[in-house]
Formats: C-alpha cells, structure tokens, sequence
C-alpha cells in the first residue's frame, strides 16, 4: 500500500469550510477510484492561520495513477478547494506503507 501526502495552509474560518469540502465532495470522489482505501485530514493551528496535512491510502501506485494521471507527484487540487486555502503544495509525497494498525507489509522487490 501507498501513502499519499499533501499539505496546505489556510486561515481558522475557512479551514472549516475546507473540512466540509473534502468530507462531502473529495472522499465521495475518491471512493469511486479502484484501488483507494481511506483518508485522514489532520490540522494544526498557528495563531490565525491553520496547516492541513491530508493522507490518502491507495493499493497500488497504478491505482495512484489511475487518480492523479501521468505526473502522479502532481497535486490533484479542485478549483473549490484552492480558493478556500492561502498555499498549498503543487507537488505530493509518497510512501511505501510499511505498519498500519498493526499489520506489516512487505516490500516488493
């Protein structure tokens, strides 16, 4: 399993606004991608402004592919949600799963 990373800054109200947006249009969507498994949004608050880290899990870089396109770095970001945010990153991460709830996960080789 992969690991999908991306993080964005915005301010206190809108961060709201941006949670309603990704549990009511972002995971719908991505459910419909074969190979998706779960997401997580956490947020930290500095002063006025809030930092959002987003974690999606797929099974496979295909099915990352099948998502993101040929530029699987290239951040999938809807117009809606980038007008609720101050920055975001254009580019993600990605990482190989290796402990999740417990179970181990081998590498391919």
């Amino acid at each position: 399993m992969i690991a999908r990373l991306w993080s964005a800054r915005t301010t206190k109200p809108q961060s709201t606004r941006y949670l309603e947006h990704f549990w009511q249009s972002v995971v719908p969507s991505l459910r419909t991608f074969d190979g998706y498994v779960s997401s997580s949004v956490l947020v930290r608050s500095h002063g006025d402004s809030v930092e959002i880290l987003v974690t999606t899990v797929w099974q496979s870089l295909q099915a990352i592919d099948a998502f993101a396109g040929s530029d699987r770095e290239t951040a999938v970001v809807a117009s809606e949600a980038a007008a609720l945010l101050t920055d975001y990153d254009r580019r993600v991460r990605h990482y190989e799963v290796a402990q999740m709830d417990g179970l181990s996960f081998r590498q391919s080789q």
